[in-house]
């Protein structure tokens, strides 16, 4: 890149790897799909590694999550939107079950049964067999941030 006085400036990409969940309700609400290899534009939010994920994707998984995408509110208006590559993504299905000390008619993912399946593409309608329910996405992101030097 050329400054105003005419010297040259260059310009280093830095690559950093997230691993962004996506609920599969939000995507089949609003979400625009989107598949490996596309540039997405999201507004993100620290993971909260509470019991959901983990009860979902075990503990070993779920500790890989670093982001969540959001778009249904819960954010600032002015939250900044990351803009990153799509490099992976994997189906995610869980068993789900009502718990021994509550209602029967009220349901949570099975600890243990989530299945991780990998997709080339998602739009919040994958493929359900048996028991298992889809859940939502976890979705590998490139995420470039420019520095000049």
């Amino acid at each position: 890149m050329k400054t105003s006085d005419g010297a040259f400036q260059s310009r280093h990409t830095e690559c950093m790897r997230i691993r962004v969940w996506v609920d599969g309700w939000q995507m089949q609400c609003c979400g625009e799909p989107f598949q490996v290899g596309d540039t997405v534009e999201w507004t993100l939010r620290s993971c909260d590694r509470g019991k959901y994920p983990v009860d979902v994707l075990g503990p070993d998984v779920a500790e890989s999550v670093t982001h969540a995408e959001e778009h249904h509110g819960g954010l600032p208006e002015d939250a900044p939107v990351t803009t990153g590559t799509v490099t992976g993504i994997h189906a995610v299905h869980s068993r789900y079950a009502p718990r021994s000390d509550e209602s029967p008619r009220v349901l949570h993912p099975v600890p243990g049964s989530g299945q991780l399946t990998w997709v080339s593409s998602a739009d919040g309608w994958e493929h359900v067999e048996g028991e298992l329910q889809f859940v939502g996405y976890l979705v590998d992101l490139d995420v470039h941030g420019d520095k000049q030097s």
